[in-house]
């Protein structure tokens, strides 16, 4: 392959608008956008804490003979389980979203 001399003129069929002040970067790109609440996960987080809790404390009263119908007597054990099912990552999705609020507020 041929090398091009750079003094040589240009061919026509080659023209090209060269832009000099054009670095490549805008400044919209480098701005970050604010961070959304996600609100689909603070729900989800309460709604399983709450029922999660509600759960628990039906099946320990179920238990420990407060609720003394026939019918829910043998129903105290799966619900103190459910009640953990439900309340262990509720908290734990509780716990992570204000700490991550309470960081990016300090940021």
């Amino acid at each position: 392959m041929r090398m091009r001399n750079p003094l040589k003129h240009k061919s026509k069929r080659r023209q090209f608008i060269e832009l000099q002040d054009d670095t490549g970067f805008s400044a919209e790109q480098f701005v970050t956008p604010e961070p959304q609440i996600p609100w689909k996960a603070i729900c989800l987080a309460f709604l399983l804490f709450a029922m999660g809790s509600a759960l628990i404390v039906v099946g320990v009263l179920i238990k420990l003979g407060h609720i003394t119908s026939d019918v829910w007597l043998s129903r105290g054990i799966p619900f103190i389980v459910l009640g953990s099912v439900m309340f262990i990552p509720g908290k734990w999705i509780k716990r992570q979203k204000v700490a991550t609020a309470a960081y990016m507020e300090s940021v």
